[in-house]
């Protein structure tokens, strides 16, 4: 008697689950991670004994101030003539504002930075401060 040896069928790796696996794992991860504001210039915020840890909300614009007087807005840097059109852009959208001005900054580079955002016609403007450690 002769017995045949069924052939065997080549082996081979099913990717299929595993790439449900990582698809579920990244729709996890992007549901899950938050997005703050990552500063565009290097500013040390001042200290304040009544600040909090709580970041401005993603939909508040933010106005960077640094020490030597670079400011951006949004994350983009802009010259003194490019200012008063962003500003009058974000009144229009009826956001709140938060000027991060770096604790070395000439108060009036601040003051002006002010002026301009009252003149575009934004009114809810804060300050960001960092808190006493």
């Amino acid at each position: 008697m002769q017995f045949r040896q069924k052939p065997r069928e080549d082996l081979e790796l099913n990717l299929i689950p595993l790439i449900d696996v990582i698809f579920m794992l990244l729709i996890f991860f992007m549901l899950t991670t938050t997005f703050v504001h990552d500063r565009t210039l290097n500013v040390t915020l001042p200290v304040s004994s009544q600040s909090t840890e709580k970041r401005a909300p993603v939909k508040d614009h933010v106005i960077e101030i640094a020490q030597d007087g670079r400011i951006a807005i949004d994350g983009k840097i802009l010259g003194a003539d490019e200012i008063l059109p962003v500003l009058k852009r974000i009144a229009a959208d009826q956001q709140p504002v938060v000027v991060w001005a770096d604790a070395d900054v000439v108060n009036q580079k601040v003051i002006t930075v002010l002026d301009l955002a009252r003149k575009a016609g934004i009114t809810k403007v804060g300050l960001g401060t960092t808190p006493v450690k």
